[in-house]
């Protein structure tokens, strides 16, 4: 099954940005519909951000324009740019097929905070 690493995350300061990257150990472009995923302590996990395998993206209303997800079908790589960020934007980042049928990597925390 292919394995999902995340990276990226961090400390940042409200209004900062942050690129959070999935390297997939085989082919995305076969997968079809990748998604980052979030999920705050004591809460749910929530998709953020959807795009296609033709690249088509949709967004959570709590990160519609703020948030950019994109991919790289040649390096099996999908990322998620961030914006304006917003403490509660704080949260491990995750993500996967859509709906999720991977196994879950390790996450990336993104901890925003002044």
């Amino acid at each position: 099954q292919v394995q999902l690493v995340e990276s990226g995350g961090g400390l940042v300061q409200p209004g900062g940005s942050l690129r959070l990257s999935c390297a997939a150990s085989g082919s995305i472009f076969s997968i079809g519909d990748m998604g980052w995923y979030r999920q705050a302590p004591g809460k749910e996990r929530e998709l953020v951000a959807t795009i296609t395998r033709s690249h088509i993206t949709n967004y959570a209303d709590s990160v519609k324009g703020r948030f950019t997800i994109s991919r790289d079908n040649f390096k099996n790589t999908v990322y998620l740019q961030m914006n304006s960020l917003k403490p509660e934007d704080t949260a491990v980042y995750y993500c996967n097929t859509v709906p999720p049928r991977l196994n879950w990597g390790q996450g990336t925390q993104v901890t925003v905070s002044s």
